[in-house]
């Protein structure tokens, strides 16, 4: 399934990816009810991403502040592995862990994935800080799934059968994340085409520039000004290439 981004600056042909079926289908539902016609990018920062799908970017008068609009839904995250924040990826945004710990997505917000290439001592930190998001990620998993013995623990004030349970987590979790943060065809996507790598893992990535990316250069180029608005309205239709 494939859309085309028309904005003022040119058009961009994505692809959505079959393994997020859930984010797949809700962008085509709502390119086809002409939902993003007429919206912003209405963030854009350079050499990292371009944001839109904000449905009050759409007639919005300079300075309006932006970016907290969408449909009266979130989405269930589907971070894949194997899909990732390479140059021209397409993403979901969404609101921050301490108010989304299930990273559920926007219901029409995304953006458009620029970022930068990475040397290899940059992507080896990267890789270390992503294997240790993935083992807290699983020890918050097995510490939901054993929530009723922890809060009988803390009850009893038992400090050492806590700590005995804590590590016995620990350890399961560092069992359970194999290998490195990155994997080698990201280490060389990054070090060679580029991409936001720090995002990994945090949203859901669930397209691709097929064709377009030097538009999508052209936007992330773009002289902005409060709140990362471009200062020259960049408009949006979005249409489903059948």
């Amino acid at each position: 399934m494939k859309v085309k981004i028309q904005t003022t600056l040119g058009d961009i042909v994505v692809r959505l990816y079959d393994e997020t079926p859930i984010h797949r289908d809700n962008f085509v539902k709502l390119a086809k009810q002409g939902y993003y016609d007429g919206t912003l990018f209405h963030r854009v920062i350079k050499d990292f991403m371009i944001q839109g799908g904000d449905p009050d970017s759409k007639g919005a008068p300079a300075g309006k502040m932006l970016g907290v609009g969408g449909p009266d839904y979130t989405l269930q995250a589907e971070i894949i592995d194997g899909l990732f924040h390479k140059r021209g990826a397409l993403a979901a945004a969404r609101q921050g862990d301490e108010v989304n710990p299930e990273r559920r997505s926007s219901g029409s917000q995304f953006y458009i994935v620029w970022g930068q290439v990475y040397n290899q001592g940059q992507l080896r930190q990267f890789s270390k800080q992503l294997k240790m998001q993935k083992i807290q990620s699983a020890f918050n998993q097995l510490a939901s799934q054993h929530r009723d013995e922890i809060m009988q623990l803390r009850r009893e004030r038992n400090r050492a059968g806590l700590q005995e349970l804590q590590d016995k987590l620990a350890a399961q979790a560092e069992a359970m994340v194999k290998g490195d943060g990155l994997t080698p065809e990201q280490i060389e996507v990054y070090s060679t085409i580029g991409g936001t790598p720090h995002l990994d893992g945090q949203y859901t990535v669930f397209g691709e520039v097929e064709q377009g990316l030097d538009v999508v250069e052209l936007i992330q180029n773009t002289k902005t000004a409060r709140a990362d608005r471009p200062a020259e309205d960049i408009q949006m239709t979005i249409t489903v290439i059948e």
